[in-house]
Formats: C-alpha cells, structure tokens, sequence
C-alpha cells in the first residue's frame, strides 16, 4: 500500500482528493497548510505528497524545499497542486523540489497516473 500524504488548505479538495486515493487502495493522510505538511511528513513518512502551492502560513514551494532537506524524503514523489500553469509557474516548482506539476481542476485520471497500483 502507498503512504500519499494530501496537503491542501481547501478542506474540500483535500478531501475530495484523500478520498480518491484512498478508494484507489492507498493509504492517505491529510494537512492543511506547509508547516502541518512537514509535521505530518515527518510522521507518516508517504512516498508521494499531493501538494497545492498557495497556502497560508507556508507555502507548498517552501515545504517542498524543506521535505527536499530530510534525509528520510530523498525518495518521495512531490507532485505540485496549483491553479498556476504558466512557465515560470512550472520552473518555480521544479526548483522548489517538485517532480511533477498539475494544474487544477486534476483530472481523476491524473493521480492514478501517477500513484500507479497499491504496493503491498
């Protein structure tokens, strides 16, 4: 089973999302901003964060850097969540650490893409 850890400060599109994945086999945890991000990173150790950029009290740039720094996160998959698609939006991302960048509205689609089958 695959750790995704949801990081949105919308409660409904962090939900909406979490339930997603989880209906597709994986376990899921939830945070509201970057700061709660890092905390629950730190316990839940996912492999992949599904995370939104523009968030109050630390942005997703900034927890992406900062996940980027631990040892523990060498491996994970950061995924972008950001109603910013331009190419500057895009460089920003890929410089804070993030692997891939999805504009929202996210197609379904698009997660499954990336988290794949549960891993046993």
């Amino acid at each position: 089973m695959t750790r995704v850890l949801v990081v949105d400060d919308n409660a409904d599109s962090a939900e909406s999302l979490s339930l997603l994945v989880e209906l597709m086999g994986h376990a899921v945890r939830t945070a509201h901003d970057g700061e709660q991000a890092l905390v629950e990173a730190e316990a839940f150790r996912p492999e992949i964060v599904l995370m939104d950029i523009g968030m109050p009290r630390m942005d997703g740039y900034e927890a992406a850097r900062r996940l980027r720094t631990m040892p523990w996160a060498a491996t994970i998959v950061l995924v972008a969540l950001t109603g910013w698609g331009q190419d500057e939006d895009r460089r920003r991302s890929e410089e804070a650490g993030f692997d891939h960048h999805l504009i929202k509205p996210v197609d379904p689609a698009a997660p499954e893409a990336l988290l794949g089958p549960p891993r046993p």
